[in-house]
């Protein structure tokens, strides 16, 4: 061997990967949400690694202060009226980037990619993976995009629940399936505080609070916002004092207040309205429960809860038992059962469980679902595929 030789610097391998996502700037939610943590984890790991990708974004315009955006890390923004024009101009721009950088895996952020991506990559030789949240992939989907799931190289959801309910539906290998969870910024949200001048919007003084963030909209009734002001009159023979804070708005309210209204309970629910995400937080620190019998993919807000060192109730059969660690952290009770409700939330009230620690609340969570632990298996993912 040239001794020479032997002594020359190498060359990091660079690795290049594509995303394709609908939307996640134009508007907020959880997997609006999911995916900028899943951003800000792989611009961290860029640090040391030599990664090189695209963003298409289908339906985004240009984003002035996209705080993702990097040389290493670029965003197409696609969003063009009509909405036929956009999906063209989103297929031919994402052939051209695969026939030219030719990257090492196409990652499909919707099942409603899906089909483009499978045609596109199988045509060109290129591995793609599909991220899958929550109910699009619970029941069986049309053929070609079932088949976009069976022929993905991976398939990355958030949760073992979300896992279980898209193979079944859809006869795909669990083996090929990996967890992404979601996960909470622990320095965003934190114990506190009651803060005074909510106490004082909300006329809360003296009261036990009862907490929900929702969309309030008719097609979402399973986040079990009637559940819980059935559950009201029971619980307030034990603790009279008892308001329920509901944060969320849609077309479902007018329903929901005349649920309440009919139960006698209208005094004690309050409906907050839209809050923005800044100020969830504080909102959080006005609970004393956070309460959310529901059917989620995974369910971000418990993390954010117990994060604050809220003791959380979930529904019973959903990806809640992620964040909830099987029932280790909280309470877990059939979604649609007002009395398993009540019940739960008596039990929280009084205070005598672990799961009412905050700080072993917080702790417990953030060992698990924190943003360094997104990091690190993130990494191993990518690694994993590469």
């Amino acid at each position: 061997m040239n001794h020479n030789q032997s002594n020359l610097p190498t060359t990091k391998l660079v690795k290049k990967h594509v995303f394709i996502f609908l939307e996640i700037f134009t508007c907020e939610g959880g997997i609006q949400s999911y995916v900028k943590d899943i951003f800000q984890a792989y611009n961290y790991l860029n640090q040391s690694q030599s990664y090189q990708a695209e963003v298409f974004l289908l339906r985004d315009e240009l984003e002035q202060q996209n705080p993702y955006a990097t040389e290493q890390f670029q965003f197409h923004y696609l969003k063009t009226l009509p909405p036929w024009r956009g999906r063209i101009k989103l297929a031919l721009s994402l052939l051209t980037c695969l026939l030219l950088r030719r990257p090492q895996r196409v990652y499909c952020g919707h099942i409603k990619l899906a089909t483009l991506t499978k045609t596109l990559c199988q045509a060109l030789g290129i591995p793609y993976t599909i991220l899958t949240y929550g109910k699009e992939v619970w029941d069986t989907l049309p053929q070609n995009q079932r088949q976009a799931l069976q022929q993905a190289a991976s398939i990355w959801t958030i949760s073992r629940y979300s896992c279980q309910r898209a193979c079944q539906a859809n006869q795909i290998d669990p083996n090929k399936v990996k967890i992404l969870p979601c996960v909470v910024d622990g320095s965003i949200f934190t114990p506190g505080n009651q803060p005074l001048e909510l106490i004082e919007k909300y006329g809360l003084r003296d009261a036990k609070v009862l907490m929900t963030v929702a969309r309030l909209w008719s097609g979402d009734i399973y986040k079990g916002v009637d559940v819980t002001i059935r559950a009201l009159p029971k619980i307030l023979h034990s603790f009279p004092n008892v308001k329920y804070l509901v944060i969320g708005r849609g077309d479902d309210r007018s329903r929901l207040e005349q649920l309440a209204q009919d139960l006698g309970v209208a005094q004690q629910v309050v409906f907050a309205g839209f809050v923005p995400t800044e100020a969830l937080v504080d909102h959080y620190r006005v609970a004393d429960v956070y309460i959310m019998p529901s059917q989620e993919g995974f369910g971000i807000v418990y993390l954010e809860a117990m994060a604050c060192g809220k003791p959380v109730l979930a529904g019973d059969a959903d990806g809640s038992a992620d964040p909830l660690q099987d029932g280790r952290l909280g309470w877990r009770v059939p979604h649609r059962d007002p009395d398993a409700v009540a019940t739960a939330c008596l039990e929280i009230l009084q205070g005598n469980d672990q799961r009412c620690d905050s700080q072993w609340l917080r702790r417990e969570t953030l060992a698990k679902f924190s943003q360094e632990a997104l990091k690190e298996q993130l990494q191993q993912l990518l690694a994993s595929e590469s």
